[in-house]
């Protein structure tokens, strides 16, 4: 009790986390339903709960806000209050539900007849009201809220009454499994018109697994409990400790109990019953981050504790009356064949019923699976039901806009559900067909299709069997929905992916790499399609490993030019280059290849785009198109005065260095661009030295050797570089007078030697160049230390 009084007191100090304030919230609850306590201290209780629940800082029960249900712990027949106006209820804190079971009682005289006695039946049964105190089989039931229910089993079993908590369990279970056939009845007589009318409700706004009172796990606890053989957890338990038999201690064993449950029960089956419905229970996604990763933690911890259980005959029934109960249940099931498209999905639960019955019944495992795949909070079209019928539950607002926090763990969930699926299917045709279809219509992220398609590939292709080619084709078929929803968005891994489907295709067989190329335009880009694709179909590895022979490899090649030229004339940007490259060994291909790109050179395509053909164009031996590419790449070229680190300067160098190879006419129509292009001195004066090492057209056009004589510079076109060259010094130098600063002095001084160089190329260079340093000097008389550096050197 101190410790009670510690952890409610820590409501002040934000520091603590509150996962434990909800559990004091549950374990005051579990204080206040002491079926022995007096009421001057339940009365006290209730006051001190009050005091805390007022607190400005005191947690909300979802972790987030307040939420808008009903007064659900009250909802008893004992009298309570349940029907309070919405728009006066307060948010339920963590301590709501304890200061709610304040108002409860243990006087009802069937609860103690119901925990009182093994003996209490009654089998003169009506089945003609919904709230009977007995089942058909004479067994007492108990109608109480569910989470309020077995809160009250918590609490015996916490005050030291586990003999009374367990024939409670026993009661709320029965009630739980009459209700659920009744449930089922009554929608199979309305199912088709229920149907017909499109109307989709629900019958949990919230659910029993992920709820702050964990009933389902305090009732699977309880039952459980009951079936260890250890000595030790049977104190009070005399009347069954005759039908344990010779076991091995702490294992769990299908103890009959004689009272309250069917023929062949046990409380191992009834604790596995009680646990797959309330996990298959249809329920709104609750608000709040917490109560949601709640939700998923809760499913997965009881389903852990399933798993530890060894399934039997017996068990076996069970799953297969709950699997067909789901699948049939209509609204009150997740699993149900219309539902609420803000249900908590069923993705983690169906995947444990799944490989629980594939040994024993494929077909419904299957057919549990497949139902359990649907997203529907995902899906734009998705109806968001119809809550107002008055023997479910009060409507919630139907147009809310969800906010599922745990959206990305639950996709994660349902891609593992489908992964299940296609490795249970390998070598089964008809269940693969069904998984791909199912797949194709539920899952919308395309990152989770990936991976799913990466997981049949490896399935298929496993080292110790021959390719299971059914399985390698649903694999291409996600690979190949992937490359259609990706295709107009951007995703980092979209290169991979275009990688691995061309892997996958080629492992399908030479058809498959002939259809994505065929049909790329709606499975690439063409970048994609051209550098990757068929650069890689057209790979010799790629050969290789088809076997293909000559009549083959054309067949693939045609489909790889065809594929080339297209996407160069949608984007000759950046396919023209590979186009070229791909359609190299055919003559007609490669000249249309090559006139795509003389037509998009004009408009659209950049200097340095143009450069690089033209630079492939000479290494593939063909210069005088190299030349003609060079030539348009200059007419997009504009380099300033000051650009002579410019990563251009090398492509205009190498193609003076091309037109001067290729003769003086070629040279001559080449430079007046350059001019034209360029205003950085040195890169000019660069040019022109080079002009003037060596001969034009050494060797020139169809082998004829020229004349072998050097350019003057005195005529065209020498003579218009070397003008421009000298320009361009002048008016750098001018440029670079106006900012000088004096710790660039000498740099400058290096600038004009440079300069000085040019200059004396012409023929009256040194008379130009003197009247130049004259001019310098008279115009920027004001740098007195510059200009003497320069009379220093210049004279």
């Amino acid at each position: 009790m101190h410790l009670l009084l510690v952890i409610g007191c820590c409501i002040f100090n934000r520091k603590h986390n509150l996962a434990i304030f909800l559990k004091s919230g549950a374990l005051w609850m579990c204080i206040v339903l002491n079926p022995h306590c007096k009421l001057e201290q339940k009365s006290s209780w209730l006051k001190q709960l009050k005091k805390w629940n007022s607190v400005d800082v005191c947690p909300w029960e979802d972790g987030n806000h307040g939420n808008e249900l009903p007064n659900l712990t009250n909802a008893l027949p004992q009298g309570a209050n349940a029907n309070q106006d919405s728009s006066n209820r307060p948010h339920r804190t963590v301590f709501t539900r304890a200061i709610e079971a304040c108002d409860l009682h243990w006087q009802d005289s069937h609860l103690q007849h119901i925990i009182s006695s093994d003996l209490y039946t009654n089998y003169c049964y009506h089945d003609d009201t919904e709230n009977l105190l007995f089942d058909s089989q004479g067994w007492p039931l108990w109608h109480e809220h569910v989470p309020t229910a077995c809160a009250r089993v918590d609490a015996l079993r916490s005050h030291g009454y586990p003999r009374e908590a367990l024939r409670l369990a026993i009661a709320i279970v029965n009630t739980l499994r009459r209700q659920q056939q009744k449930q089922l009845e009554m929608f199979r007589a309305q199912k088709k018109d229920l149907l017909h009318r499109g109307v989709i409700s629900i019958t949990n706004l919230e659910g029993w697994v992920g709820h702050p009172l964990d009933p389902i796990g305090t009732l699977f606890g309880s039952l459980m409990e009951a079936c260890r053989v250890d000595d030790d957890s049977f104190h009070g338990f005399s009347d069954f400790t005759e039908n344990l038999g010779q076991c091995k201690s702490l294992e769990y064993q299908h103890l009959p109990a004689h009272k309250f449950l069917e023929e062949g029960d046990s409380y191992l089956t009834l604790a596995v019953e009680v646990a797959l419905i309330g996990l298959g229970q249809q329920r709104i996604m609750p608000d709040g981050l917490y109560a949601q990763e709640k939700v998923c933690r809760n499913e997965e911890q009881l389903i852990s504790k399933l798993q530890e259980i060894e399934l039997d005959d017996t068990l076996v029934k069970i799953f297969r009356k709950q699997a067909v109960f789901l699948i049939e249940g209509g609204p009150y099931s997740g699993l149900g064949e219309v539902i609420h498209r803000e249900s908590v999905p069923m993705h983690t639960f169906a995947k444990y019923l799944f490989t629980s019955l594939l040994p024993h019944d494929a077909e419904l495992a299957y057919k549990t699976a497949l139902r359990a795949m649907r997203l529907l909070v995902l899906e734009s079209t998705a109806p968001s039901g119809d809550l107002s019928r008055p023997h479910h539950i009060a409507s919630v607002v139907p147009n809310r806009y969800p906010r599922w926090f745990t959206l990305s763990h639950i996709e994660s969930q349902q891609c593992e559900l489908a992964s299940t699926m296609l490795t249970a299917a390998k070598g089964d045709v008809r269940r693969l067909e069904t998984v791909l279809e199912s797949i194709q219509k539920n899952i919308h992220s395309s990152s989770h299709i990936f991976k799913l398609a990466q997981d049949a590939f490896k399935i298929a292709t496993l080292m110790d069997s021959l390719p299971d080619i059914t399985l390698l084709k649903v694999s291409l078929e996600l690979g190949l929905q992937v490359m259609r929803m990706t295709l107009s968005t951007l995703n980092w891994r979209r290169r991979e992916m275009v990688r691995w489907l061309v892997t996958c295709a080629t492992e399908v067989g030479v058809y498959a790499l002939d259809s994505i190329m065929q049909n790329w335009f709606t499975l690439f880009t063409p970048t994609e399609a051209t550098s990757i694709v068929a650069t890689t179909v057209m790979s010799n590895s790629t050969i290789v490993r088809l076997h293909l022979d000559c009549h083959q490899q054309e067949k693939l090649a045609g489909s790889a030019r065809t594929l080339a030229l297209q996407c160069a004339m949608k984007d000759p940007q950046n396919c023209a280059l590979s186009a070229l490259t791909l359609c190299e060994k055919d003559h007609i291909a490669f000249e249309t290849a090559y006139q795509i790109v003389l037509d998009a050179a004009t408009a659209g395509m950049s200097y340095s785009q143009l450069f690089t053909i033209a630079r492939y164009m000479e290494h593939r031996g063909y210069p005088m198109r190299a030349y003609k590419l060079a030539t348009l790449a200059m007419t997009h070229l504009n380099l300033s005065y000051n650009q002579d680190t410019h990563p251009a300067i090398n492509d205009v160098l190498w193609a003076c260095a091309l037109s001067h190879s290729l003769g003086k006419n070629e040279l001559a129509a080449i430079i007046p661009l350059v001019v034209k292009s360029v205003k950085c001195a040195t890169v000019l004066s660069d040019i022109l030295r080079r002009c003037t090492l060596t001969t034009p057209g050494m060797v020139g056009l169809h082998g004829r050797r020229n004349s072998g004589k050097l350019m003057s510079l005195d005529k065209a076109p020498l003579r218009q570089l070397l003008d421009a060259t000298i320009g361009a010094y002048i008016n750098t130098t001018h440029s670079r007078l106006t900012h000088i600063s004096p710790r660039h002095y000498s740099e400058f001084i290096e600038f004009l030697s440079k300069a000085r160089e040019t200059f004396l190329m012409a023929h009256d260079g040194h008379i130009q160049f003197t009247q130049f340093i004259d001019n310098l000097k008279q115009i920027y008389k004001g740098k007195k230390k510059l200009m003497m550096l320069v009379r220093e050197r210049f004279g």
